[in-house]
Formats: structure tokens, C-alpha cells, sequence
């Protein structure tokens, strides 16, 4: 019998790898990519634990050489959907009984394989299935996944010990149960570390899920499947389910026991599952919790006495960093007219000084979009500024999809704040700026806060720091993560819980605890130790 209390306190973040030539983990990573580089992976959906080839196959390929298959995938049909759904909640019969302790000692060996023998394989996957750079998979794929299994651990922990006091002759507790029913967990491309997330938060929680991944993540997001396994997370908790998303939320927004849904992904497709979840709402057995990080137009706000060096970096690292690819990465920013010359210099420099090509060859900063679709839609806005009579290209502006999905590191400088590069989601490389009259700062804040309808990340720059509160202060609901003097990217579990408001989500901030109170349904308790039985014992002043 198992009756101990078990503390689990923060953990320390995972430090991420230099993985520098000749280093055990570089020659792990290189030999790694190079078997998965001349593997084609066939990858089944997973029902129940079950593996099932579907024979309606897709296939996935490198996006810096889009010729080249990595892996094939079954993508499945409305029997299988439902099949997962069974078997999910068949699996909860257990799973949402098993003691919470367990559930986490198997996040905790997640975390543990990941940081061990899984991290180059993953990492590699990450690599060459999405396009990053080792450093962009090591932050991802390997730190942040860890941590949010290491850290999900203790914020459940604290959630289980919020108990009531107790009152004279009673017992009080929470209980704090799973949901009843299933969570369908979305998952984008960008993030290996998100993808894993949407699904194991709830998992830890007592839940289980239906995991569609994106198809231009689904080599990393099999591994990741396999390592759950490796952990020894049972059949049926986590049901992989490579395939049509509109089919896969069809059929789960109408099952009775759809519980929730974890979604990280456009601002559209969220809106439209949350529509079809309201269309059923009167048949399930519960109200779903509906918890989504969609799009965003993240800013940077340069105020006169900025440091101009310091707002350069951020706004090249920020905004090109994975090829523009990040929920978080900045595409439009404001900056004093005087001070723009000095910032475009120094960001040319940088243009001229990091590479773009291939994820194989560690030299190239810059790697390429993440498909096809990706391309055309960054090049046809390249080509309308080029075209335009309020905005001009005034760093890079090329595009090259002969071998790979390549876009060069773009800055559009516009005179029109509401041009549509300062108001629309891109998900590129590509930065618009809007030049300001220095005494208009006050005012370029006011536009910045209503020029568009998301209120994911922001950041403002200014050494005056009187004028980087009030400038916080009417930014308060245009950033659910904001930034002083820093980019506005790079958020870290356990120091920045992450997500917004607005056209941006539910601002449920992965990362936090926040996110966890979502999947768990509670329930007080109380017990009377002796129970009365004098129905005048509370009304003494009854005259009997």
C-alpha cells in the first residue's frame, strides 16, 4: 500500500544543448538525421494501442527539400474516429482512477527519455520534418517539451493540495475529477513541445485524448506517440490520429461525450470547432471546456529613448527566428522616425551576416517555410507591398521554392499604420514597420492597441521607464504576454505562462497551472462526524 504524500516541487528548466561539433549530443543529433534522412517512416494511426494501417496514405517531406520523403501516413476515416473514441473511453474506466501519483511518475519518465535517449531522435525529426535549426528543435522539441511534463507535475501537485479548512464536527475536501468524456487535442506544426502538451496536460489531469496532429508535424509527433509508450502510458489514453481535421472535429463535436478541446492553430479553425461544439451542445453529457491559442500580430513598440542596438536584435531575432514561424514572433512594429535608419542598418547587417538553406548543414540560420501553401501565401504578400503605393520593401523581399520552401528575412516599411501587413497574420519572415513622428508616441501607442483584432505577444523598448509603464498600461489588453525591453517571443515554462486574448484565445497560459484547472471537475465533500438529530438544536431560542 502507497500512502505516502509526495512533494513535487518546481523543477529546474531543461538546459538546452550548445551541441557543439565533436560534443556526444552534436554527434548523437548528426547520426540521428542521417538514418531519418534515408528512412521513409510509414506512420499508422494508434486506436486502443493498436496500430492501423488505413492504406489512404499521404506523404511528408523535408520543407528546406520539398522532393524529399521523410515518412507516409494513414490517414483515417470516420470508422476509425469512432473506433478512437470507444477505445478512449473505454481506457477512462481506468485511467481517470488511477492514482495521480502514477500519472505523473509517467510524465516525470517522459521527461526523463526526452532529455536522455529520445532527444536526438525527436530533436532530428523536429529538424528535418519542420524545418528548424538545431538550436530552434533544442529550445522546442527537447527543453520546453521536458519542461512542461516536468512542471505540469508540480503545478498539479499544488492543484490537489488547494483543500478547504475544516469546520467543527465535519471533514472537508476537494476532489478533483477528470472531465467526463474525452478531449480532442489539436495540435499545430510550429511546436513539438505544444503538440506534446495539448495532449499530456490532460492526460496528467485524469483524462483521456484523441490527438490530431498536423500533417507537416507527423514524423516528431509519431516519436513522441512511441515515447508516451516507451513510458508506459496504456492503451487508449492517447488515441494518434493522423487525418482531415474538418472529419476528425466533425465527428468529435458530435460524439455525447466530447469533453474538451485543446487546440493551438488559426484563429478560424478554432472558431469554426467551437461553432459545432455549440450546434451540439444540448446532446453531451457535460459542457466541454473549449481552450485554444490561435492567431496573432505581435508588436514591438519603439519609444524615443530606446536603445536602438537592443531594438534591432529583437526585432530581427524576433521577427526571423524560424523563419517567422512562431505564435509569438514579431510582425509589425512601430519606431520613432529618427531612430528607424540606425535599426534598418544594423538589421541589414545581420541579414548579411547569417545563412538560409538546409537544416543539415548547421551553418544556415535560416531555414525554410514550413509547405507549399506556407510560400505562396508569404510570396503574394511580398509581391502586393512590392507593388504598393503606401509600403515599400526595404530589406530582402526574394523567394526561391526550386529546391525548398525558401523565403529571404523581410521588412516591408509602410506609411499607412492600417496597411494589411500591419493588421493581417502572416506566419512568415516577414516584418512590417510603421516609421512615427517622434512627439506622436502617445498617439502610435493608441494605434497599436486597435489596429488589430489579436492580443497574443507584445513588447515595448524605452529607456525612459516611467514612459514603459504608462505605454504597458494602454497596451493592457493588446498582449496576454508582454514584454519590457526584450522581444516579444521566447516565453519559458514556469517564468512566462503563455497565451492571449482577443482574436488570440482563451489565455489559458500553458505553462502555468492556469491550464490545468481547465481539465479537472471538481467536487467538495463534506462529512459530519456526528450527525444531529434535534431539529432544534440550531434554534435555541424556540421555546419548546
Amino acid at each position: 500500500m502507497n500512502n505516502a504524500i509526495i512533494d513535487f516541487p518546481l523543477p529546474a528548466n531543461e538546459p538546452v544543448k550548445a551541441c557543439l561539433e565533436g560534443s556526444p549530443e552534436r554527434i548523437a543529433l548528426d547520426e540521428e538525421l542521417e538514418r531519418q534522412y534515408n528512412t521513409v517512416v510509414e506512420i499508422p494511426a494508434v486506436i486502443g494501442g493498436k496500430e492501423f494501417f488505413t492504406g489512404n496514405t499521404a506523404e511528408v517531406t523535408c520543407p528546406t527539400e520539398h522532393g524529399h520523403v521523410l515518412a507516409r501516413y494513414h490517414m483515417v476515416g470516420e470508422k476509425e474516429v469512432k473506433m478512437a473514441i470507444e477505445a478512449a473511453m473505454d481506457a477512462r474506466k481506468t485511467w481517470s482512477r488511477t492514482p495521480w501519483t502514477t500519472r505523473a511518475a509517467i510524465n516525470l519518465k517522459c521527461a526523463e527519455l526526452l532529455s536522455t535517449t529520445w532527444r536526438a531522435r525527436v530533436n532530428a525529426a523536429t529538424m528535418l520534418g519542420q524545418g528548424k535549426n538545431i538550436y530552434q528543435a533544442e529550445i522546442d522539441s527537447a527543453a520546453e517539451t521536458c519542461d512542461f511534463f516536468r512542471y505540469n507535475v508540480s503545478f498539479a501537485s499544488r492543484i490537489y493540495a488547494m483543500q478547504p479548512k475544516d469546520a467543527k464536527n465535519c471533514i472537508d475536501h476537494n476532489e478533483f475529477r477528470p472531465l467526463e468524456g474525452f478531449v480532442l487535442a489539436v495540435t499545430p506544426f510550429n511546436f513539438t513541445s505544444i503538440a506534446s502538451n495539448l495532449c499530456m496536460s490532460p492526460v496528467l489531469m485524469g483524462n483521456v485524448a484523441l490527438w490530431k496532429p498536423s500533417r507537416t508535424a507527423l514524423l516528431s509527433n509519431w516519436y513522441i506517440m512511441q515515447m508516451y509508450k516507451d513510458a508506459g502510458l496504456p492503451d487508449g489514453v492517447v488515441n494518434f490520429l493522423p487525418g482531415s481535421g474538418e472529419l476528425i472535429g466533425k465527428i468529435c463535436t458530435e460524439s455525447h461525450y466530447f469533453a474538451g478541446l485543446h487546440f493551438t492553430g488559426s484563429t478560424a479553425t478554432f472558431n469554426s470547432l467551437w461553432a459545432s461544439a455549440t450546434r451540439n451542445l444540448a446532446n453531451y453529457v457535460s459542457y466541454p471546456r473549449i481552450v485554444g491559442e490561435t492567431g496573432g500580430k505581435d508588436f514591438i513598440f519603439v519609444h524615443p529613448s530606446a536603445d536602438a542596438p537592443a531594438v534591432a536584435h529583437a526585432a530581427f531575432t524576433g521577427a526571423f527566428e524560424y523563419q517567422g514561424q512562431k505564435c509569438s514572433a514579431a510582425s509589425r512594429m512601430y519606431i520613432p522616425r529618427s531612430m528607424w535608419p540606425e535599426v534598418l542598418d544594423r538589421m541589414k547587417k545581420m541579414a548579411s551576416e547569417v545563412k538560409m538553406g538546409g537544416v543539415r548543414d548547421h551553418d544556415n540560420y535560416i531555414n525554410a517555410v514550413i509547405d507549399g501553401a506556407s510560400f505562396d501565401r508569404i510570396s503574394a504578400r511580398i509581391d502586393a507591398a512590392r507593388a504598393s503605393s503606401v509600403a515599400r520593401i526595404v530589406m530582402g523581399g526574394n523567394y526561391d521554392k526550386s529546391v525548398g520552401w525558401f523565403v529571404e528575412p523581410t521588412v516591408i516599411e509602410t506609411a499607412d499604420p492600417k496597411y494589411s501587413t500591419m493588421v493581417e497574420e502572416i506566419f512568415g519572415p516577414v516584418l512590417t514597420v510603421y516609421p512615427y513622428e517622434d512627439a506622436e508616441w502617445e498617439e502610435t501607442v493608441k494605434l497599436c492597441d486597435e489596429t488589430s483584432p489579436y492580443g497574443l505577444t507584445g513588447s515595448v523598448f524605452a529607456k525612459d521607464r516611467l514612459a514603459c509603464e504608462k505605454i504597458s498600461d494602454m497596451l493592457c489588453y493588446a498582449a496576454g504576454n508582454f514584454y519590457i525591453n526584450d522581444r516579444p517571443t521566447g516565453a519559458v515554462v514556469g517564468c512566462q505562462p503563455f497565451g492571449g486574448a482577443r482574436a488570440s484565445g482563451t489565455d489559458d497560459k500553458a505553462g502555468g497551472p492556469f491550464n490545468l484547472f481547465r481539465w479537472v471537475c471538481p467536487r467538495s465533500i463534506k462529512e459530519t462526524l456526528v450527525p444531529p438529530t434535534d431539529i432544534f438544536a440550531a434554534y435555541p431560542y424556540i421555546k419548546r
